[in-house]
């Protein structure tokens, strides 16, 4: 398993970090702090009462944060990093994409997996897809891990998608990696929530959620 979050629960004792931290992290557009919001991904749910200002003041500090205070936040800790990588995602800073890929394939903290498979999915390259699929190469084996494949196999499949690529079917075909990989554990064998599209239909979901809120 991935280190335990409690093990990365507070930034180190800087000031400038813990500002950043209690600007962009642990703000607060509902009754929780941002990171929470972002962890659970209630943002997405229907009638969701803080949606609009949530989504307002997201959108407003993914355009106005620094890359230095980006840089800031991926330092330390799965809370900053998930922060960091949908701020990111949201504002499609390209610079930040092998930085988010070497994060994401040495998987250090548990959680921020996520929030790297959105914003590379955000950015939707050749360049984006060959980083998941770097990471789909190196951790669909390992059938004992339960990181982030899914995330990773769903950004992938939404690249294809946009591109008209196949990246994904290496791994996509009956009995192939990703079925070896899900079956390893017999709960999750033949389980909806565990084909392909709905690994997909997660970063469509946040990915279109980030679009409509956004310009092109």
């Amino acid at each position: 398993m991935q280190p335990s979050p409690s093990a990365y629960a507070l930034p180190p004792d800087d000031p400038h970090h813990r500002r950043v931290v209690a600007r962009y992290v642990q703000t607060m557009s509902s009754e929780m702090p941002r990171y929470l919001d972002l962890n659970s991904g209630r943002f997405l749910r229907p009638g969701w009462p803080h949606a609009e200002r949530f989504t307002r003041h997201l959108v407003a500090d993914a355009a106005a944060i620094t890359d230095a205070e980006l840089e800031t936040l991926l330092d330390h800790g799965w809370r900053p990093r998930t922060t960091a990588a949908w701020l990111i995602g949201v504002d499609r800073r390209e610079a930040f994409r092998e930085r988010l890929g070497a994060l994401l394939l040495d998987s250090e903290v548990c959680y921020a997996g996520r929030g790297y498979c959105f914003a590379l999915a955000r950015l939707g390259t050749v360049a984006d897809a060959e980083i998941l699929v770097a990471y789909l190469d190196r951790y669909l084996p390992r059938t004992d891990l339960r990181y982030d494949q899914g995330d990773a196999l769903g950004a992938l499949l939404r690249i294809d998608a946009a591109l008209g690529s196949d990246h994904a079917a290496p791994f996509t075909v009956p009995g192939g990696p990703w079925d070896t990989w899900v079956g390893a554990l017999p709960r999750l064998r033949g389980h909806a929530e565990w084909t392909p599209e709905r690994q997909r239909r997660w970063t469509d979901l946040c990915c279109d959620f980030a679009a409509g809120w956004t310009s092109p």
